[in-house]
């Protein structure tokens, strides 16, 4: 090798993430994570952006507190993307499939509803309604 070069590692390394053991535990904190995953905490964070199955819940203090699915979640992650060679996109798509039994579902009419402005407007029409029907 040159004088001057250095040799790069792997950055994602092909290894068997099936065998990861998982210690008897509610929560998890991101290093824990991380280190059971063998990720950095950033790439699991990245992760919570991209994978809306990925969400694991805050402590008061703003932690990242995984539980035991989440920490599973990021595993299966890993996998398809280190091992089997998915995109972000490919493997978002395969967990959505394995989550509603190999069936790919629609988001329902009302999860659209709720990010759209027209939630507002229902939820005004709904407390007229309300105050109209006790008058009546």
């Amino acid at each position: 090798m040159p004088k001057g070069r250095v040799m790069r590692r792997n950055r994602h390394p092909r290894e068997n993430v099936a065998r990861v053991e998982i210690p008897d535990k509610r929560y998890f904190r991101i290093g824990e994570v991380s280190e059971l995953a063998e990720t950095k905490p950033y790439v699991l964070r990245y992760w919570e952006t991209e994978f809306p199955l990925l969400k694991p819940t805050k402590s008061p203090t703003g932690h990242r507190l995984y539980r035991r699915e989440d920490v599973e979640m990021v595993l299966a992650i890993k996998r398809l993307l280190y091992e089997q060679g998915f995109t972000i996109e490919g493997a978002r798509k395969r967990l959505a499939e394995e989550v509603n039994g190999g069936r790919t579902m629609a988001p329902p009419a009302a999860a659209k509803l709720e990010t759209s402005p027209l939630r507002a407007i229902q939820r005004e029409l709904e407390a007229i309604l309300t105050l109209l029907s006790r008058q009546c």
